[in-house]
């Protein structure tokens, strides 16, 4: 899980090229980032038997005092003539944070916990890109803003833990105002399908003007991500990433009529309408060849159930065998 430990994974910043490879998925030149976080996710004192470090948030302060501690022990021992240092990939990471090579982005939420992650990088000497979430981010957002830390949040997300009992529906707009890149952002598959919604939220809560609101989603993600000189606004020489609404994007009423990756089309409304027509005019071509065949006497099969395709973590096997298996399973009458 990504903010169940203080620190985290290493991240590869894709573009999604629907269809492609898995290589030809990675957004090319891109910096790297990690993953940090704060919070009960972190500690999980109340998740169970609390038999996992660490389980309090002084527990989670020294998680950190102790893994930039030991990079910088480990860095200092590889500048020795000779050493016989073992290479630690774990360290390698941190070593980067510490070289400006790899950047933070930090799951966050309560002001006390932002103040200690933000008062260890000083004390320790690395600096954190992004705080995500960052629900009480109206609370330090001078602090953020005197450290040059970004802000990527939720639009109007509380009450759904205590952490976030203090959240409030202008914090996107306190921060803005502030001077912080902000942008939002949301943990939910169906939401994330729609965040120029969720931008448009930000002018309901505040008034932030209507552009900069856009940006929430769009340029100032892409700045947090230094990938700004290539994508989140239309530019002559950058990726030709474009969508082609049918109303204002900030509205609900939006509809995306056409998409373009890189240049190349991957959605068109008028498209869609059109092979959705064919289809069902094949649909119902194969329905009536199967109703004059059974009439004739030929025989027929039960139609196959859909395989399940429920992936997760743990997931070894691959769908055709899933498919191969089922298939096997039905009989013929």
């Amino acid at each position: 899980h990504g903010s169940a430990n203080p620190v985290g994974g290493q991240s590869q910043l894709i573009k999604l090229r629907w269809g492609k490879l898995p290589e030809e998925l990675k957004f090319q030149g891109a910096d790297g980032f990690i993953k940090f976080a704060l919070g009960e996710n972190v500690k999980q004192s109340n998740f169970g038997t609390g038999a996992r470090f660490p389980v309090t948030r002084m527990g989670v302060e020294q998680s950190f005092v102790d893994e930039f501690t030991r990079a910088k022990e480990y860095k200092k021992a590889l500048t020795v003539k000779g050493n016989t240092v073992r290479k630690d990939l774990e360290l390698d990471a941190i070593v980067e944070i510490l070289d400006n090579k790899r950047f933070i982005t930090c799951h966050s939420y309560v002001q006390s916990e932002i103040n200690m992650l933000m008062n260890v990088a000083d004390s320790l000497g690395f600096k954190i890109n992004t705080f995500t979430h960052i629900l009480e981010g109206y609370k330090v957002a001078d602090k953020m803003k005197a450290r040059g830390i970004n802000a990527s949040t939720f639009s109007d997300w509380w009450a759904y833990k205590y952490e976030v009992a203090e959240a409030i529906p202008y914090n996107g707009k306190i921060m803005h105002n502030v001077g912080i890149t902000t942008a939002f952002n949301s943990d939910d598959a169906e939401m994330a399908r729609r965040l120029n919604q969720e931008a448009g939220k930000s002018v309901l809560y505040g008034g932030v003007p209507e552009e900069d609101a856009l940006k929430f989603v769009t340029l100032n993600p892409a700045k947090m991500l230094h990938i700004d000189s290539k994508v989140g606004s239309l530019k002559a020489g950058k990726d030709a990433d474009v969508v082609i609404w049918s109303d204002n994007p900030l509205s609900i009423y939006a509809r995306a009529e056409k998409t373009f990756v890189d240049g190349i089309p991957y959605w068109d409304m008028e498209k869609d309408a059109q092979v959705r027509k064919d289809q069902l005019t094949e649909r119902k071509r194969l329905i009536q060849k199967l109703a004059d065949s059974k009439k004739t006497g030929l025989k027929t099969q039960r139609p196959l159930g859909d395989a399940p395709r429920l992936y997760n973590c743990e997931t070894l096997e691959d769908y055709s065998s899933e498919l191969n298996e089922l298939e096997g399973n039905h009989s013929h009458e």
